[in-house]
């Protein structure tokens, strides 16, 4: 049972976050299975709260309430200056589809420059649950040989359902099995994600999708080549259509596709496997299939444009000089042309390629600057727009820039919600709609205890905002963050933050 002033704490918190999802006590009663007064109860702090009560809460709202066992926290004394150089990671989103493509050899493939995160080893988890031999060979490379026969029975179903990337196993596995299944997946929880592209462009190829109420069925009748158009250009589709397009023989058309950083890597690694691509980094793809690809290989994947945009908006918060090497420039360059009409002074020192020999790096050096908010709207749009992950981290910019921000998340119903909890650090972040928040800048900010959201980057400007507020915070439950940074506390540290990790 929790304390009184806890109990009320707790209550106020509930209260506010079911105002933020536009439910009245009622609908709330429903979802929770119980009586309106008893909602009612609840907000005033005149109900204890169990645990399996707060765990309902919770998924009802989806947002953890409160921490409770096996939680990794982190203690953040904010107000440092962050200097000195830190070296961009590996692409995240690449290394999940590099793994799930991995599948289409089967010969053995080796993989550098795989990120050490939580959703990683999740999709490890799941390949090695049906057969796959996953063995790390160094620091950030593995060694995959594939089975001969793949076994979906023991398919680990509880690492599965964490991570949406779960979908990309349609593809490659369409090409060794007539039918199976995969659960439905989670991942970050930001509202609505059909996955309508997929199973719509998957369908044009022979692939047909079933969904039922915890699985979505496979069964492949005879594969083919398409013209096909995306229903819409997402990432985690185009990468799956891809595959499943890459062995099939002759020749596949997809417009309308990502032409983002990891749909490109994903193609430099089908070329390695003999598949002709046209189009890379275009909207229109042209994939020349090929019957089977049984070598060995040996690949590269590139860093991650979305971690050095971290880095960027991270000595913004902070007022900081700090050199961020290994930039992937492409996919940062509208990125960098917003904060440089915000004020936000820069210097490009060096320009080389990343290992894959293809994706162009930078090393970009932020300098201390007065910021001012743009007088037009900030939003995202598939590449060459401001990426989609990368639109949050605009947000500890806008925090910080005199004058107010309007920023745009049409993507997603719940990411702009979970950017007002940065109003608990003493940030003016105003919602408009689901999609939409206005931000009052230049506004010093204030130590505070925030638990995570269940969202990776607002999880993580959380974090960044933590690092430019005086005093001590507390982020708890920084699962999400794991998920797609690989040892952040002590990379931060290594630059100049303070934080203290806390386990329970």
């Amino acid at each position: 049972m929790a304390k009184q002033s806890d109990q009320q704490k707790i209550a106020f918190f509930i209260k506010e976050l079911r105002e933020k999802r536009k439910l009245t006590q009622g609908e709330f009663a429903k979802a929770l299975g119980t009586s309106q007064s008893a909602v009612a109860r609840m907000e005033k702090g005149e109900q204890n709260f169990t645990t399996e009560l707060l765990s309902k809460i919770s998924e009802v709202l989806e947002h953890q309430i409160v921490s409770i066992n096996n939680s990794t926290d982190f203690q953040v004394t904010g107000g440092r200056k962050l200097s000195g150089n830190i070296t961009t990671g590996f692409a995240k989103n690449s290394s999940v589809s590099l793994l799930c493509a991995s599948l289409l050899n089967h010969g053995t493939t080796t993989l550098h420059g795989i990120a050490k995160i939580e959703e990683v080893f999740r999709v490890i988890e799941i390949l090695e649950s049906i057969g796959v031999s996953i063995k790390w060979i160094g620091q950030n490379s593995v060694k995959i040989t594939p089975p001969k026969k793949y076994d979906l029975k023991h398919l680990n179903v509880e690492s599965a359902i964490k991570t949406r990337s779960i979908l990309m196993l349609m593809g490659p596995l369409a090409h060794e099995l007539a039918t199976f299944s995969i659960p439905h997946a989670q991942g970050c929880k930001l509202g609505k994600r059909t996955i309508a592209a997929h199973t719509y462009a998957l369908e044009d190829l022979g692939i047909k999708v079933k969904t039922t109420d915890q699985t979505y069925d496979i069964s492949i009748k005879k594969l083919k080549t398409a013209d096909i158009v995306m229903y819409e250009a997402g990432d985690t589709a185009t990468e799956n259509v891809l595959m499943a397009a890459a062995k099939i023989h002759g020749k596949t058309v997809i417009q309308f596709a990502s032409a983002n950083y990891m749909v490109q890597e994903l193609c430099y690694f089908l070329e390695l496997l003999g598949v002709k691509i046209e189009g890379i980094g275009t909207s229109t793809i042209t994939v020349h299939g090929i019957k089977s690809v049984d070598q060995d290989i040996e690949f590269y994947n590139s860093e991650d444009p979305i971690e050095s945009m971290m880095f960027i908006s991270a000595a913004i918060a902070t007022d900081s000089k700090l050199t961020i090497n290994r930039s992937p420039i492409d996919f940062l360059a509208l990125e960098l042309y917003k904060l440089e009409k915000m004020g936000l002074k820069y210097k490009i020192l060096k320009r080389y390629h990343s290992k894959n020999g293809r994706t162009k790096l930078a090393d970009i050096e932020i300098l201390p600057s007065k910021l001012k908010a743009l007088d037009d709207k900030i939003h995202p749009n598939p590449y060459p727009g401001i990426n989609i992950d990368n639109l949050p981290f605009f947000v500890p910019v806008a925090v910080k820039a005199e004058g107010t921000t309007l920023i745009h998340d049409w993507v997603y119903e719940n990411r702009a919600i979970y950017f007002t909890e940065l109003n608990r650090l003493g940030a003016h972040v105003a919602l408009a709609d689901p999609h939409r928040v206005y931000i009052q800048g230049g506004t010093p900010l204030k130590a505070a205890q925030v638990v995570c959201p269940p969202a990776l980057r607002p999880s993580m400007i959380i974090l960044i905002c933590m690092l430019a507020a005086q005093g001590t915070s507390i982020l708890r439950n920084v699962y999400m963050i794991s998920r797609g940074y690989e040892e952040i506390a002590e990379r931060l540290n290594s630059i100049g933050a303070e934080i203290k990790i806390l386990k329970s």
